[in-house]
């Protein structure tokens, strides 16, 4: 039983992005009687308990990075889940051997997203792999409405934090051949011959991250 309002599952969404975090929101959106959103201050250390703290791994690190670990190190979210393109077995197997409660693939529906957070919340370890892919329903990213995939967003992300492609590959879980073919899709899309412009395109188009949420659970 969930300790938010009528036992709904209180979760705190931790990634960097407005409008990643408020499209896995509208994923919730019909199940509010289920799942609690709880905001969580990028200014502010995080001082109330959650039940579940859901890892969007979006331009952050896979669950092999040093973010997961400050989130399963902080005793405000009781369980810890990591929600994920990449689902490699080596990284399922690494983030529930760190603590993690469980791991789900973003291309899960929200119904299967909301059953798994409860199935967490009652104390399982749950494992979401994708089925067959479909469209990306609810979820949202910078870029999209310009044409970008979540992926090519990502690495889109990433470059404007300054990574370079080994950096990226790594990161995502990519092979090099893979990073480079996003970007030259992503280039396409946006209009630009080099790193220098695929950035100034991001900054104007939602890219800029003024603070780390990750930051509010380290302190």
């Amino acid at each position: 039983m969930g300790t938010g309002t009528n036992g709904a599952v209180r979760v705190a969404l931790v990634d960097d992005y407005e409008l990643v975090l408020a499209g896995v929101a509208q994923m919730f959106e019909h199940y509010r009687d289920r799942i609690e959103v709880v905001e969580i201050d990028v200014d502010a250390s995080v001082t109330s308990d959650v039940d579940v703290a859901l890892y969007d791994t979006f331009a952050q690190g896979e669950a092999d990075g040093p973010d997961l670990e400050v989130l399963l190190r902080n005793p405000h979210a009781r369980y810890v889940v990591v929600y994920s393109w990449a689902v490699d077995q080596s990284l399922i197997d690494e983030a529930l051997r760190r603590g993690a409660a469980g791991y789900i693939s973003k291309a899960s529906t929200a119904a299967e997203l909301v059953d798994a957070l409860e199935r967490v919340d009652a104390g399982e370890t749950v494992v979401l792999r994708p089925r067959a892919r479909g469209p990306v329903v609810g979820l949202d990213w910078p870029g999209r409405t310009e044409g970008l995939t979540e992926r090519e967003s990502e690495v889109l992300a990433l470059i404007s934090q300054g990574r370079s492609n080994v950096e990226i590959a790594r990161l995502m879980h990519l092979s090099i051949n893979s990073v480079k073919s996003h970007i030259r899709n992503l280039y396409r899309k946006i209009d630009a011959v080099n790193r220098t412009q695929a950035v100034l395109w991001a900054i104007d188009h939602g890219f800029r991250v003024e603070h780390r949420r990750i930051d509010s659970w380290r302190r």
